[in-house]
């Protein structure tokens, strides 16, 4: 079993940043990539940022140029610095690992999520 500890989320205006981080523990044989969703009232869950371990990127189109996704896989943490957030980028923010277990089993967790709130 492989927990997901998140944390950076919080209340800030329009145009400030914030540093999300998640540190994955447990029965991880490979990592094959960690990355960041978010889910707004009423809305479905969407992608934000995805990061393999051979350094492959994704971002959702509407974070390109603001968001930017980083990792320690020596540490198995992944962070996403958010800068010029906007009101519209509200949302809990979700960390995905992606992973070979020791028993080369494929699996997804996923963390309890952080909340955002852009608001002034």
């Amino acid at each position: 079993q492989v927990q997901l500890g998140e944390s950076g989320g919080g209340l800030v205006q329009p145009g400030g940043s914030l540093r999300l981080s998640c540190a994955a523990s447990g029965d991880i044989f490979r990592l094959i990539a960690m990355g960041w969703y978010r889910q707004a009232p009423g809305k479905e869950r969407e992608l934000v940022a995805t990061r393999t371990s051979g350094g492959s990127t994704n971002y959702a189109d509407s974070v390109k140029g603001r968001f930017t996704i980083s990792e320690d896989y020596a540490k198995t943490t992944v962070y996403l610095q958010m800068n010029s957030l906007k009101p519209e980028d509200t949302a809990v923010y979700y960390c995905n690992a992606r992973y070979y277990s020791s028993s080369r089993a494929l699996f997804d967790s996923w963390g309890q999520g952080t909340q955002v709130t852009v608001s002034s």
